[in-house]
C-alpha cells in the first residue's frame, strides 16, 4: 500500500535499517549478508523458526551451485563451511529418449577439463548451506535477525519503508527487498503484477544411494513427460528432480517408497548399479512466474519473487544470487556517489542489469521445456540431431560449459569472487 509522505515522523530515525529483507531462505540470507559486509545495516525477516533452519539430517534436498555462484559464497565467507561437504560437477551428459528403452545415440557432454576456471560447479546439500549462511549472518553485527515473522503490511513513505509484522511490531528501512518466493508478498503489496503460466509438470525430488560411483557426472535425461536429472552427491549419492506429467506425477507421489523406486528404475536405468531412497520424497508443480517489474518506489525484488522459471537448467538459485551479486553492487556505487541507495533512479539500474538476463533464461527454460516434453517424431530427429552436432564443435561446447558454470554475460563483482 502506497502513503507517501514528504514528512515522515520516526521515532528514532537513526534506528532505522538501511535495508529491511522479506524472507531468509538462501537468497535472503546471501544478500543479508553481503550487504552487511558492504557496510549497510541490514534486517531480515524469517517466517521459519531458527531450528528450523539448522536441522542436521539429510532430507534429500540439494542445490546445483554454478562456478560463479561458488565464488559468491566465497567472497561473502560462507563457502569454507560447506567446500568439504560439496561435490564438484565435473561432467555434465544431455541425452534424449523413452523410459526403458535408453538413451539416443546422439547427446551432448560437455567436460570441465575445457575450461581454465575449475568445475562447471557444485552440488551442496540443502541442510550444509542453511546452517553455514546462519552462522555466518549470526557473525555480521550490521544484521537485525528476526525468525518466526511475517509480514503483513507495508507503507512507502518519501524516504524509507515500514512494514508491519504479524506480532504488530512495526520496522522502519531506507529501502525493502522481497525475497519471498514465487507468490510473493512484497510484491503484492507494492501492486507489482505478474506474467506465466502453468507447465502441467509436478517435479518430484529426492535423493538416491546406488552401488557405483557417479564420478562428478551430472545427467540430464529429456523424456516425453518430462526432463529427470540425476546430479552427483557426496560419496555414492545422486540428487534426483524428475519432472512427470501432473496427473501422473500425483500417482506416484501417493505410491509407497518401494513402489516410487520401481517407477524411477525404468527411467533411471542401470548405469549407477542398484538404487535405494536417501531422505526424504518432495514435490512441487511447475511453473513459469516472472514480475511485471523487478522494482517499486524503495522495493527491489530477487530470486523467485522477481522470475520463477523451469528447473530444466538448474540455474534458479544461480539467478537469485546472480540478483544479490547485481543488487548489491547498485547499491555500493549509489552510497561511494552520496546517492540515496533506496531511491528509484538507483533501483532502476538494478532492474536494467538484471531483467533482461532473467528475462532471456526464463524464455530458454520455456523453450528447451517445450521442445524437449514431447514424443513428435520430427522434433525428436531434429533435437537429436543438433545435441550431436554441437557435441562435434570445441567452441559450441566451451559456449555451453562457460553459460552452465555463470561465467558469461555481465558478471557482477561478488560472482567473480571479488570484494564490491
Amino acid at each position: 500500500m502506497d502513503n507517501p509522505d514528504p514528512m515522515p515522523i520516526l521515532p528514532n530515525m537513526e534506528n532505522i535499517s538501511d535495508i529491511l529483507i522479506v524472507g531468509a531462505g538462501l537468497n535472503g540470507s546471501a544478500m543479508a549478508i553481503a550487504a552487511a559486509q558492504a557496510g549497510f545495516r541490514v534486517t531480515l525477516v524469517d517466517s521459519l523458526p531458527t531450528a528450523t533452519r539448522r536441522l542436521p539430517a539429510f532430507d534429500g534436498r540439494s542445490y546445483a551451485l554454478a562456478l560463479a555462484s561458488q565464488r559468491l559464497l566465497s567472497a561473502i565467507g560462507v563457502w569454507g563451511a560447506v567446500r568439504d561437504s560439496s561435490q564438484p560437477i565435473l561432467e555434465i551428459k544431455v541425452s534424449d529418449g523413452r523410459a526403458g528403452e535408453g538413451a539416443s545415440p546422439f547427446f551432448m557432454h560437455f567436460d570441465h577439463a575445457e575450461i581454465e576456471e575449475g568445475p562447471m560447479g557444485f552440488m551442496v546439500e540443502d541442510r550444509h548451506l542453511r546452517r553455514a549462511f546462519l552462522d555466518q549472518i549470526k557473525a555480521e553485527d550490521r544484521i537485525t535477525y528476526i525468525p518466526e515473522e511475517t509480514v503483513i503490511t507495508q507503507e512507502v513513505h518519501a524516504t524509507h519503508f515500514v512494514v508491519t509484522l504479524a506480532s504488530g511490531r512495526d520496522l522502519a528501512a531506507r529501502m525493502i527487498v522481497g525475497s519471498d518466493g514465487r507468490q510473493s508478498g512484497t510484491a503484492e503489496r507494492a501492486g507489482i503484477k505478474r506474467t506465466g503460466w502453468d507447465y502441467g509438470q509436478t517435479a518430484l525430488v529426492c535423493a538416491i544411494e546406488h552401488e557405483k560411483p557417479n564420478n562428478g557426472i551430472a545427467h540430464q535425461f529429456f523424456m516425453p513427460a518430462g526432463p529427470l536429472a540425476i546430479l552427483p552427491l557426496t560419496g555414492n549419492r545422486s540428487s534426483i528432480v524428475w519432472a512427470e506429467k501432473t496427473e501422473t506425477a500425483a500417482k506416484i507421489t501417493q505410491m509407497s517408497d518401494s513402489d516410487f523406486l520401481d517407477a524411477l528404475r525404468p527411467r533411471f536405468g542401470d548405469f549407477l548399479g542398484q538404487i535405494k531412497l536417501a531422505g526424504k520424497r518432495f514435490s512441487y508443480p511447475l511453473n513459469l512466474t516472472l514480475a511485471n517489474s523487478f522494482v517499486a518506489d524503495r522495493l527491489a525484488l530477487i530470486g523467485d519473487a522477481a522470475h520463477g522459471i523451469h528447473p530444466i537448467a538448474g540455474q534458479g538459485l544461480n539467478a537469485g544470487l546472480r540478483d544479490v551479486g547485481a543488487l548489491v553492487e547498485v547499491l555500493v556505487e549509489a552510497r561511494r556517489r552520496g546517492e540515496d541507495h533506496g531511491t528509484r533512479p538507483v533501483l532502476d539500474r538494478y532492474e536494467g542489469w538484471r531483467r533482461f538476463d532473467s528475462a532471456t533464461l526464463a524464455l530458454a527454460t520455456d523453450g528447451f521445456n517445450r521442445l524437449f516434453s514431447n514424443d513428435n517424431a520430427l522434433l525428436r530427429l531434429g533435437r537429436d540431431l543438433g545435441m550431436g552436432l554441437i557435441n562435434k564443435l570445441p567452441r559450441a561446447r566451451r559456449a555451453f560449459i562457460r553459460e552452465a558454470a555463470g561465467l558469461t554475460g555481465d558478471v557482477p563483482k561478488l560472482l567473480q569472487g571479488k570484494p564490491v
